[in-house]
């Protein structure tokens, strides 16, 4: 009986080291193709983007006089210096439309979403002179593409753009006192993240609204981001509102896309913990074989182990081509019918469907299954564990293992084929 358990342990310590190496070749699979796949992502689709509030300024001229001495004489000389001074945006009212649109590569899901912005900003000549004010307008992502995309100036559309290192511009005059409608609207894509950035340092942000309305439920928010002061639940997704009269703030308005399930990461934890799976399912098999006085032979559990290993192995290769729901059903149907087609050949068809598959059922299937419960999967198996240490210890209460364990392998039998 001992060398008969010895072996076991060997053969699942072998098997421990094949889940080993098969998550870390997803892993490295995983990471290889992140690398790789985000960037081409980025560049068909959109990277994320981080629209920063329009900046309002004007220019003051002053000349400069120079004096210098040149073959005796004095030579004055002027040159006009012009300094920038900014003013804050007297009131912003910005909405967007946020659109998931998940794109898979690999063995990865990327979080690409659609993005509608429509920014209505009033720009106030508070200077007390008359002044040429610049309203400049900067594009989230230099690589990003721009449908539909429209500059109103009180109410009047601008035909021709002038566009400067990703910045459009546009100039009006205004009296003391006059204020200016700028209305900025676009279409665009993006990827993981979005950001509105009211600057680098702190900044005053007067009688400012952003709505943002989302077709996903799943939301969240980056850190160093402010929250919405108004959320509410809709049919598709989220209204979501951030509104301030008068803010000083050095932090941004962010939100951070839903993520899919990711195949890869996902099949490599499962590997991960597939040993925890073999072990009780290896533990359960063996003692129903010991009270019943049936002896599978090491041989038997090698096979039955490679059975187990199977599932791993081809749901790492098949969730890059099909859905990962679809390629569990697969990967499970193939290694349950794998271990009980064999033990029905090694000790007969009941014991095969009923305690073999059973057993398998819920080691594997179910256990590899909690695994799409994100934060769950932690409690299932301990649930689990409990669970199956209180029905072992009531099958086993009144089993007398030192009777077994001296007997050896002189009363449990071979099973050799059906019984």
């Amino acid at each position: 009986m001992g060398k008969h358990i010895f072996a076991i342990v060997i053969i699942y310590f072998g098997a421990v080291t094949a889940w080993m190496i098969l998550g870390n070749t997803v892993q490295l699979r995983t990471h290889t193709q992140d690398s790789i796949l985000r960037q081409q992502v980025g560049q068909l689709w959109g990277a994320p983007q981080r629209q920063k509030a329009p900046e309002v300024s004007y220019e003051v001229a002053r000349e400069i006089k120079t004096e210098r001495t040149e073959g005796g004489k004095t030579v004055v000389e002027t040159r006009t210096e012009k300094s920038t001074h900014f003013l804050p945006v007297a009131q912003s009212n910005i909405d967007v439309d946020q659109r998931i649109d998940y794109r898979q590569k690999g063995l990865l899901w990327y979080s690409t979403y659609r993005v509608g912005f429509a920014g209505n900003y009033e720009v106030v000549n508070s200077t007390g002179e008359e002044r040429e004010l610049f309203f400049n307008f900067n594009f989230p992502n230099s690589g990003a593409i721009y449908d539909n995309f429209r500059l109103l100036v009180n109410g009047e559309e601008v035909k021709d753009l002038e566009i400067r290192s990703g910045v459009v511009g546009r100039s009006v005059r205004l009296k003391p006192g006059q204020a200016a409608d700028f209305l900025v609207a676009y279409e665009s894509q993006g990827m993981d993240e979005w950001w509105y950035d009211f600057g680098d340092d702190v900044n005053q942000i007067k009688n400012f609204t952003l709505n943002m309305n989302t077709d996903f439920k799943d939301i969240d928010f980056p850190q160093n981001s402010i929250s919405p002061t108004i959320k509410k639940e809709t049919d598709k997704g989220w209204q979501l509102t951030w509104q301030y009269s008068n803010l000083l703030t050095g932090v941004k308005i962010g939100l951070l896309m839903p993520k899919k399930l990711n195949p890869g990461p996902w099949v490599a934890s499962v590997s991960y913990f597939a040993p925890i799976s073999l072990f009780f399912f290896l533990f359960v098999m063996f003692i129903i074989t010991a009270m019943r006085s049936i002896r599978i032979h090491p041989m038997n559990y090698l096979f039955l182990c490679a059975a187990f290993f199977s599932f791993h192995l081809l749901l790492a290769y098949l969730v890059d081509h099909i859905s990962i729901h679809l390629a569990f059903l697969i990967c499970s149907l193939v290694s349950v019918f794998l271990v009980v087609s064999y033990m029905r050949l090694v000790v007969g068809e009941r014991f095969a469907f009923f305690e073999t598959g059973l057993t398998q059922f819920v080691y594997l299937v179910v256990f590899s299954y909690t695994f799409f419960f994100k934060g769950y999967t932690g409690l299932a198996v301990t649930v689990l564990s409990i669970v199956t240490l209180f029905i072992l210890m009531q099958m086993t209460g009144r089993v007398n293992w030192s009777e077994i364990f001296a007997q050896g392998g002189k009363k449990l039998q071979q099973g050799t084929g059906p019984k």
